[in-house]
């Protein structure tokens, strides 16, 4: 079992890390065909002094590019280098599909869905258990990052569970432009942070197989703020306020297409619009038709399909219904 001992001597994945050292360790997961190894870099920046544990993960889905690109940064700006504590950061969990550029596993399981997972289980159970095990208890805060699915492109967002005062506590120190609260998916990893009562922000932003510098900066500077609020950033680093506070949002729904067709989007990610804005249209491919898209109501747009083409149904705005 992972710990931090009494002359604070961080033992995980089966090494030693004294404080004030760093380390790039190997977290064996699994072979591909080829019988070569496929491991996935857990990177430690360990301070003298003793402080909180902060666990910063990316890529849980191996499309979600921005994720990667926002731990990325903080490692190779040395955001992660704490004046107290122990930074941790796994910029991809699911190196397969970061590979194959897929949210998938190869046995084609949602790594997000199979947490705490089991010793003999799937290959996505298994990595899950292993994570759990051997990482994850020596965590005192989790700082996990997504992106949106497909071409939905997510506004730069903290997503909480309801009613934990110091999860909106943080969410406000981190200070994305939106704070959502949302449940909990079942086998998630927010679900066995939770269960463990590690506070964990998950932030969504942009969308996959893409990255966005605006998104990516929100993320950075949203970590920085976190770590400044815990005492572990060096004062080295500044701090941008990039909006003024995070709007909270209680409830949400989803707009979908009430025709196929060409879709034109007519505003930005994030705005405020009023119940029948024109917010968007769909047309033919032949200049004979176009459908106007009403706003339903009051609220934020958090999340715009970015396709530019849509079937009747299909999720094309996702909108605030009620804020906190």
């Amino acid at each position: 079992m992972p710990h931090i001992d009494e002359q604070n001597v961080l033992h995980i994945l089966g090494e030693e890390v004294l404080p004030g050292q760093k380390a790039r360790i190997n977290f064996n997961t699994a072979k591909l065909y080829t019988n070569t190894a496929v491991e996935v870099p857990v990177i430690i920046r360990r301070a003298k002094r003793k402080g909180p544990v902060v666990l910063i993960t990316a890529g849980i889905h191996g499309d979600e590019i921005n994720g990667v690109e926002i731990v990325r940064q903080v490692i190779a700006k040395g955001i992660n280098t704490p004046r107290i504590g122990t930074i941790i950061c796994i910029p991809i969990i699911n190196v397969f599909g970061f590979l194959n550029q897929s949210r998938q596993f190869p046995d084609g399981r949602d790594l997000n869905r199979m947490f705490p997972g089991t010793k003999k289980g799937s290959l996505a159970s298994r990595l899950a258990y292993q994570f759990v095990e051997e990482i994850l208890p020596v965590a005192n805060y989790c700082l996990d990052f997504h992106t949106g699915g497909a071409s939905r492109f997510n506004a730069a967002q903290i997503r909480i569970s309801q009613h934990k005062p110091e999860l909106k506590h943080l969410a406000s120190i981190f200070n994305a432009p939106f704070t959502i609260y949302s449940k909990t998916l079942k086998n998630s990893y927010r679900s066995i942070c939770e269960k463990k009562n590690i506070p964990i922000l998950l932030f969504e932003g942009g969308k996959s197989i893409d990255k966005n510098s605006d998104i990516t900066r929100y993320g950075v500077e949203g970590v920085k703020r976190i770590l400044n609020h815990l005492d572990m950033l060096k004062s080295s680093f500044s701090i941008t306020t990039l909006n003024e506070y995070s709007t909270f949002i209680s409830k949400t729904k989803w707009m979908r297409a009430k025709y196929s067709g060409m879709f034109h989007s007519e505003i930005p990610i994030g705005k405020y619009v009023e119940k029948g804005e024109i917010i968007a249209f769909i047309t033919d491919a032949y200049g004979s038709l176009r459908y106007k898209v009403k706003a339903t109501n009051n609220g934020y747009i958090i999340n715009v399909n970015q396709s530019p083409i849509v079937y009747q149904g299909d999720a094309i705005f996702h909108i605030s219904t009620e804020l906190n």
